[in-house]
């Protein structure tokens, strides 16, 4: 029991280490950039944040003429490496987190969360009901970020997201680069989806880039950049930002997974063939 009780307490610890890391380091990521606002690839840095979603939502949230500083994150581990761990405790932001994993939950809201305001780590396993309930939490049903990474059925969430009446300004999704740049594709719906146990190869989950450009486009939102890692894609509702910054942005239309090239040391289109008798949907 005592060992319990001290890894308990040593793991808290170490988060607390890490979240002093990442707020160190975002900040020196953040004075050492030179922006140049037409080329996202400039934007990026990371404190919390993985692949540099924290300088790239900085950059979009600047240009919001209306801001009611909410967001919501579904997938937010811990809080010390997500996308509105930044927005709450640096920028003091509103919102709500959400993860599945109430061990992690836990962590968040003992360690992270007490640094802010007006956030909350809800433990949900969210799933296409789940949006209803979520709703009810939100303070603003049209956040400035909603962060969306779950590995799974983030399509069939994000439907029923907006079907549910909520619009955030800044979306920013996960997107599977296996499936290519071409493919509009997504995986089969399938409740409690894990692709650590649903696929040998963990490759076949979520949504392809271009299946994403085709459902945002749909519901008037604009495709505006990939982050350089090739694992997140920031979409924006058109009417809330202004014309001449989206015509002048020059963002990067894909990028490759590079922790998944590393993983399997080949590319793409050759992890496909590993996943190409699989059951996907076309967008």
């Amino acid at each position: 029991m005592f060992k319990k009780i001290f890894n308990y307490y040593l793991l808290d610890f170490q988060a607390w280490q890490r979240l002093n890391i990442a707020i160190a380091k975002g900040g020196a990521m953040m004075a050492a950039r030179k922006v140049d606002v037409t080329q996202p690839s400039t934007w990026e840095f990371s404190g919390f944040s993985q692949n540099g979603e924290d300088g790239v939502l900085e950059v979009l949230r600047s240009q919001l003429g209306t801001s009611n500083h909410s967001f919501v994150e579904i997938g937010a581990g811990d809080g010390v490496e997500n996308n509105t761990s930044w927005l709450a405790v640096m920028d003091k932001y509103n919102g709500i987190m959400v993860e599945g994993n109430g061990w992690l939950a836990g962590r968040a809201n003992r360690v992270v969360l007490p640094l802010c305001i007006g956030a909350e780590c809800l433990n949900m396993f969210v799933e296409t009901d789940s949006i209803s309930p979520l709703k009810k939490r939100m303070l603003h049903l049209d956040p400035d970020v909603f962060s969306l990474d779950i590995d799974g059925n983030d399509y069939h969430i994000a439907k029923a997201i907006l079907e549910q009446g909520i619009r955030p300004k800044i979306f920013v999704v996960e997107y599977n680069s296996v499936f290519g740049p071409e493919r509009s594709v997504t995986i089969r719906y399938r409740p409690g989806f894990a692709y650590t146990r649903n696929d040998p190869t963990r490759l076949c989950y979520g949504v392809s880039l271009a299946g994403w450009k085709k459902f945002f486009q749909d519901n008037g939102y604009e495709f505006v950049t990939v982050e350089r890692a090739g694992v997140n894609a920031f979409f924006v509702d058109k009417d809330l930002f202004p014309r001449e910054f989206l015509d002048s942005v020059k963002g990067l239309d894909f990028a490759s997974n590079r922790f998944q090239q590393k993983k399997f040391q080949c590319t793409d289109e050759e992890q496909f063939k590993l996943i190409s008798d699989r059951d996907l949907v076309d967008i």
